[in-house]
């Protein structure tokens, strides 16, 4: 929404904000599902439990079209294969490494020729730059991935898109500057209950409880950072939190200790999700608690840490074990291939192929570690990616942000909630000194609130240190 309609829809009465809301929401309904719904949410939950050659032969078919559509109907792919043939390009290694960079400096040279981007659905994500990167869909691509969410990220925690649910997101529901309730707007079109991220605060949390119960909210979904807020100053307060059946988070890496504030808040338990609005890559939890990938959505290499410049990805099969960047084919929007794509995230994948307890076969990332420049290094040159054990479930804590602000210097910026003392930072400065090792020096501060991007997003950890200064320890000449 532009910022000129953002404002009209600020000053309008609560009730024609509902309005606006759900025509909104309808247009959207439209766009992500159709008559056809039903039978590919039913065809996805019956792929969950394919072997593997039987997935194997099905990518197997999608990259090959996949691969021959880009190569002659998608211009900036056409120039890089001028004069070659099928037999070059339906290699998959034989493909150059894309940066996000090329994709947002032209983006519709990634637009298939035969596409009209009017009668397209236009997708927009600021990523970490803060510049958009455009993206479009076709309608069949959106009811295809609506599907893939229905059955992977509702239907398997005993929900559906007609379930009543509160978001807690980056849109301005309501005006920055508003003192009071209410923070939100229901979208009945998506049985939805938009909940502000930006003006929760221990004086307005009641308020939020509140809302979530007269609505009748059956789950969540949002930002791991603001579903945490929001339970941590539920457990504080003496209003009661309204049970869910399931907390689901998006967008940021949901921490341990988040998991297990939201779970005591709400009664309910709670599921990560992993994807990106370039369709490249995406999945999800199940109820034992690992993360499944959606094999329709795309194909994931790793490029191993220290591998060096020029380093070639490597598949599932040779990366096991490995940490390092993920990169990622997109299966399911051939209308905007997106072929090796760097997606500035790390993950590893499991040492070993072991099925899951929860009897589906869809293959495993043991771990996302978050954005490729949120990785501390330490001057020894180790990446440390995973440091939410730093923070213990019990800590008396709000909010935490751990930022390096040289290659020997990290803080730890913490919101504290009541109780929370010297031994605790303490605590928290040991657990977080025994990771990086005596070589960096460590510090806390407290602080009333920490910043969020513009999309209400929350990095927990933060690298100030660039590139050539982490790798090297020494600064460019």
């Amino acid at each position: 929404m532009s910022l000129s309609l953002l404002g009209v829809y600020h000053r309008l009465p609560y009730p024609l904000r509902r309005v606006a809301a759900t025509v909104h929401g309808r247009r959207l309904r439209t766009w992500r599902y159709s008559a056809e719904t039903p039978r590919l949410v039913d065809e996805a939950l019956e792929r969950d439990t394919w072997d593997e050659a039987t997935w194997e032969a099905y990518r197997r078919r999608r990259l090959e079209h996949l691969l021959d559509r880009a190569a002659t109907r998608v211009p900036f792919y056409r120039e890089r294969w001028k004069g070659a043939t099928p037999r070059d390009w339906r290699h998959l290694e034989r493909w150059p490494v894309l940066d996000k960079e090329s994709v947002r400096r032209e983006p519709r040279a990634f637009l298939a020729d035969d596409c009209d981007p009017k009668r397209m659905y236009r997708e927009q994500t600021s990523g970490s730059t803060g510049t958009p990167l455009s993206l479009w869909w076709s309608r069949a691509t959106a009811v295809a991935w609506y599907a893939l969410v229905e059955a992977r990220l509702r239907r398997w925690h005993g929900v559906d898109r007609t379930t009543r649910w509160a978001i807690l997101g980056g849109q301005l529901v309501a005006a920055p500057g508003q003192r009071r309730p209410p923070y939100w707007v229901w979208n009945g079109a998506l049985s939805q209950l938009y909940l502000s991220a930006y003006h929760l605060t221990p004086e307005t949390v009641a308020s939020y409880l509140e809302a979530l119960a007269r609505h009748r909210v059956e789950y969540l979904f949002g930002y791991a950072s603001a579903l945490d807020a929001l339970a941590r100053l539920a457990l504080e307060g003496s209003h009661p939190a309204p049970a869910m059946k399931v907390a689901l988070s998006n967008a940021e890496p949901l921490l341990e200790h988040q998991r297990h504030s939201i779970s005591r808040a709400f009664g309910c338990p709670v599921r990560d999700s992993y994807g990106l609005a370039e369709l490249a890559v995406a999945g999800s939890e199940c109820e034992e608690g690992t993360l499944h990938l959606w094999p329709e959505v795309g194909l994931v290499e790793v490029l191993p840490d220290g591998a060096g410049d020029g380093a070639e990805p490597l598949p599932e099969s040779r990366a096991r074990g490995l940490s390092g960047e993920l990169v990622a084919t997109g299966l399911l929007n051939a209308d905007m291939p997106l072929i090796r794509y760097r997606t500035g995230d790390r993950g590893t994948f499991p040492a070993t192929a072991e099925p899951c307890a929860c009897g589906r076969t869809l293959p495993v990332l043991e771990a996302v570690e978050g954005r490729l420049d949120d990785v501390l290094v330490t001057p020894d040159g180790r990446r440390i990616g995973r440091l939410d054990p730093v923070f213990k479930a019990d800590l008396p804590l709000r909010e935490a942000q751990i930022v390096q602000q040289a290659p020997d210097r990290v803080v730890v910026r913490v919101v504290p909630a009541p109780g929370f003392d010297d031994e605790d930072a303490a605590d928290i400065l040991e657990r977080l000194g025994a990771r990086l090792g005596p070589a960096v020096t460590t510090s806390l501060e407290r602080v009333e609130a920490l910043p969020r991007g513009a999309n209400g997003k929350l990095r927990t950890v933060v690298s100030e240190v660039p590139a050539d200064v982490a790798t090297t320890g020494v600064g460019a000449p």
